[in-house]
C-alpha cells in the first residue's frame, strides 16, 4: 500500500530509490511524532498519563519506523557501492562497531543503565549514513554537501548521546526536556535532508 501511494502520489519527479528514501523519511518524522506525542502524555511530570491511555501510541510509532527503515534500506541498497562514498556494509558494520563501544562506554565505565534509546539513536545514524551515501552516488548531493550533512547527523547523535547519559542525574522537569531533545533532532534533521533532495531537483 505505501508503494503504491509512493509510486503514484509522491516524488513523482524522482527515481524510485530517491521515492522511497524521501517516503522514508517521512514516515520516520510521522515515527517521531506518535513517540514524542507519548513522551509528553506519559512522562509529564505532574499526571502523567500512564498505560494504554498513552501506550497505544507506541503501536503507530513502531509501524511508521519499520515502514521507514524498509523504505530508507530498500531505496539506498537499489544504488551500486561503486558509486557511492562508502559501501552499505562498511557503513553497517561500522554502526555495529560503535554500538557496541558506546554500550561498553555508557553501562560499564559511566554505569549508565542500558535502555532501548541507545540502539535506537546509533540505528538512526546509520540509517541516515547510508541515505546519504546513497544519494550522493545518485547524483543530487556533491561531496562537500554529502559531508555536511554527515556531520549535522553526527552532532544530532552526539548531542542525542548526551540527553542519554544526562536523563537520570536529572529532576523530572529537565528529564522530560531531556527526553523530548533526540526525537525533535531527528525530526528537524529528516526534514533537512528531504529538503534539500527536493530543492536539488530530483531528476536523477
Amino acid at each position: 500500500m505505501i508503494d503504491n501511494f509512493e509510486e503514484e502520489d509522491m516524488f513523482t519527479d524522482f527515481d524510485v530509490p530517491t521515492r522511497k528514501m524521501l517516503t522514508g523519511n517521512l514516515l520516520m518524522i510521522l515515527c517521531c511524532v506518535f513517540y514524542l506525542a507519548w513522551w509528553l502524555l506519559a512522562f509529564k511530570p505532574t499526571a502523567p498519563v500512564k498505560g494504554m491511555k498513552s501506550g497505544w501510541l507506541l503501536i503507530p510509532a513502531l509501524l511508521l519506523g519499520v515502514a521507514a527503515v524498509w523504505q530508507i534500506g530498500s531505496g539506498s541498497g537499489a544504488v551500486e557501492n561503486q558509486m557511492k562514498l562508502l559501501s552499505g556494509t562498511s557503513v553497517l558494520i561500522g554502526g555495529v562497531v560503535a554500538y557496541i563501544i558506546l554500550l561498553a562506554g555508557t553501562s560499564v565505565l559511566l554505569k549508565r543503565q542500558v535502555t532501548t534509546e541507545l540502539f535506537l539513536i546509533v540505528g538512526w545514524a546509520v540509517l541516515m549514513f547510508l541515505e546519504l551515501n546513497a544519494l550522493h552516488g545518485m547524483g543530487p548531493f556533491t561531496k562537500i554537501m554529502t559531508v555536511l550533512l554527515l556531520a549535522e547527523i553526527i552532532i544530532a547523535a552526539i548531542v542525542s548521546l548526551i540527553c542519554y547519559l544526562l536523563y537520570y542525574n536529572l529532576d523530572r522537569l529537565k528529564g522530560y526536556v531531556d527526553g523530548m531533545i533526540p526525537l525533535l533532532l531527528i525530526m528537524a534533521m529528516m526534514a533537512v535532508v528531504t529538503i534539500r533532495v527536493i530543492v536539488s531537483g530530483g531528476k536523477i
